[in-house]
């Protein structure tokens, strides 16, 4: 057990809290510590100042991280929490994922005021979303909708709703269970309506990789069933090279020691798309995933990553 007050590093936003504070409390119950042993520091990532564009054109994944993995490579903080499906396949040298906590749900949750699903929408309704995956699924469930980009957390999202900027949006059911706002879902997508992002409701630890300390103490609340699956997911987007530019759906699913995964890719109109399964040992996991990116690579061809 390190000497000191143990730092967790995390955005600023009710999300990004919530899930400091789980793992926070979970530490403490793992380790018999008190409260005022685990302090939670806060970043503002290069990904909140951005608003006036998508996350696409200013340059995709890690600009969420950035700035607490300076702060934990600087030894500023002992470990930074983050929503899995913000983290880049490569991580800065020195960095690990070291724990994951168990899986919220994995799933799409339809949000709307004045309608009960995607079908009920009417032709031309808008619906907002500032994730491609969600664009690109929406446009090939329903091409006859339009589609706009809708930044902003989790309260700015419904408060949008609620003012008409759009008929519709699609959140993460994951985020809004961990903030206490599942009554807002409208309806929950199943995975086969719209498979999740690659992480989807996952939430990752990460630790500089030479702190024994730090790597005993978080070991200790990590959930090896989730840790696989995301493993899994995330070597299926590696081999694709996916970025926030590039619209991927990757999904694992781990039962009595067989993994099941599913990967989809789609061009942002979603009017191509390829998709394909694996099943195998959990042994096997990661190379699952990696083969499933290859042969949608292979598939698609290189001018679908454009």
């Amino acid at each position: 057990m390190q000497a000191g007050k143990i730092r967790i590093g995390s955005r600023g936003s009710p999300l990004a809290l919530a899930q400091a504070n789980e793992v926070k409390q979970r530490l403490i119950a793992a380790h018999g510590l008190d409260d005022a042993a685990v302090e939670i520091l806060t970043f503002k990532t290069t990904g909140d100042r951005i608003q006036d564009r998508s996350l696409a054109e200013a340059g995709g994944k890690g600009l969420f991280t950035k700035e607490i993995e300076e702060a934990l490579l600087a030894g500023q903080i002992d470990l930074a929490v983050h929503s899995m499906k913000d983290m880049p396949t490569e991580l800065p040298d020195g960095l690990v994922i070291a724990a994951m906590l168990p899986r919220e749900d994995v799933r799409d949750a339809f949000m709307s005021v004045r309608y009960g699903s995607i079908e009920e929408l009417p032709s031309g309704a808008v619906v907002g979303s500032s994730s491609l995956r969600r664009q690109a699924q929406v446009r090939r469930l329903r091409p006859d909708l339009k589609v706009i980009e809708f930044r902003g957390n989790v309260e700015t999202r419904l408060r949008k709703l609620e003012q008409g900027v759009a008929d519709a949006t699609f959140l993460a059911c994951a985020g809004l269970k961990r903030l206490g706002r599942a009554d807002r879902i409208t309806r929950i997508m199943s995975a086969e309506e719209m498979l999740p992002a690659v992480a989807q409701g996952a939430i990752g630890v990460e630790i500089r990789r030479d702190d024994a300390a730090t790597t005993q103490l978080v070991t200790a609340i990590n959930h090896e069933p989730t840790f696989i699956c995301v493993a899994t997911e995330r070597a299926f987007l590696a081999r694709l090279e996916g970025s926030c530019r590039t619209p991927i759906a990757g999904l694992a699913e781990l039962n009595d020691g067989i993994v099941t995964f599913r990967g989809l890719i789609l061009t942002p109109d979603g009017r191509r798309f390829h998709e394909t399964q694996r099943q195998g040992p959990v042994t096997e996991a990661l190379s699952l995933g990696d083969d499933a990116g290859r042969e949608l690579k292979a598939i698609a061809g290189p001018e679908f990553f454009r």
